[in-house]
């Protein structure tokens, strides 16, 4: 199927809400990552969400190291190979910090605004703006600025309030104090307040998450605030259940009760990244390791032409990395809940 249209992306965001679950977001950066995804969402029967962040789009610039450039070219491959696969795809960018609108955000928007006056769909069907490192109000400025021109092109925008702690593509925040890993019901209420006006949106509201992977109890989530803020905006605003779009930042080595409790307050796309790196990566190492003769020329001889070539094993990354998304649909429960079906 095509990429998703404005309102197959509200479709999927209202059938989850409904139907108790969530859709994975996996970060892509690759041809064979994109791959990954679509024929895991696929086996799966699950709807999802495919995004590139900075760091992506730039590794796959090669060494013009252009994060635009980057991104667009995987943009414009998953409009060609999501057609082959009968699941809806949401394509969206990751954490684009105030410094990166210029160089990355803003010429992708551009690239979407060529396509539609040729008669197409947008690159994208949302991006999001990391402005958590602002104050709330300069945060919420300037998301408004790109919450107007996104809603005129028939897109989504995601904004952060709080702060999501650790590193991960570049991303660094382990420096910050504890206490700005958390939002308020306050904050989710003025950010729905400013953007809901001018069109839906997802709010990444921090609950304690932090980016990377961790072993269990090494963080204190406290998905309860998701489900405070939700009822701040309902109470204020007479809205149903859950009226904010949520997503869940910073998810691997969370427990999968913790998971699901925060499906119950309203989040409908939760990011997943450094698990399915590991997931493309471990087969690399065992080919690497089992076929050690075969890939290295030792001693003069002449090593294994089939064992070096690169297809052999990023086949075994793809298959790797396919099966770790499979999983997360099953986390999330997506899995056969795919809306064309």
């Amino acid at each position: 199927m095509p990429i998703a249209d404005i309102d197959q992306c509200y479709a999927m965001f209202d059938r989850a809400k409904e139907g108790g679950f969530a859709y994975p977001a996996v970060n892509v950066s690759s041809l064979e990552s994109l791959s990954a995804v679509l024929e895991g969402y696929a086996e799966a029967e699950s709807d999802g969400m495919i995004q590139i962040s900075v760091g992506g789009g730039a590794h796959a610039s090669g060494s013009l190291n252009d994060q635009a450039v980057g991104a667009e070219i995987l943009a414009e491959a998953a409009h060609r190979l999501a057609t082959e696969y009968n699941v809806l795809i949401i394509l969206h960018t990751d954490h684009c910090h105030p410094k990166n609108l210029e160089p990355f955000l803003d010429p992708l928007i551009e690239a979407g605004q060529r396509r539609i006056a040729d008669g197409k769909a947008p690159l994208f069907n949302s991006h999001m703006f990391d402005g958590s490192e602002l104050p709330l109000q300069e945060n919420l400025e300037i998301a408004i600025k790109y919450q107007k021109t996104l809603s005129s092109m028939n897109m989504i925008l995601e904004v952060e309030t709080g702060v999501v702690g650790g590193e991960e593509d570049g991303h660094d925040t382990s420096g910050v104090g504890k206490e700005k890993l958390y939002t308020t019901p306050e904050d989710m209420l003025t950010a729905y307040e400013k953007l809901f006006p001018l069109g839906r949106f997802m709010l990444a509201a921090t609950f304690g998450n932090v980016h990377g992977v961790y072993k269990p109890g090494n963080v204190q989530l406290e998905p309860k605030i998701l489900r405070d803020g939700q009822a701040k905006v309902k109470e204020v605003h007479q809205t149903g259940k859950n009226p904010l779009d949520l997503v869940f930042h910073g998810g691997s080595g969370s427990s999968k009760d913790e998971i699901r409790e925060t499906i119950e307050y309203g989040v409908v796309k939760m990011n997943i990244d450094t698990d399915t790196q590991y997931a493309f990566t471990r087969p690399i190492v065992d080919h690497m390791m089992t076929h050690y003769d075969g890939v290295l020329k030792i001693e003069s001889e002449v090593g294994n032409k089939k064992m070096y070539d690169p297809r052999t094993y990023l086949k075994k990354a793809i298959a790797g990395m396919k099966e770790r998304v499979i999983g997360a649909t099953t986390d999330l429960r997506s899995a056969g809940n795919s809306i064309l079906k």
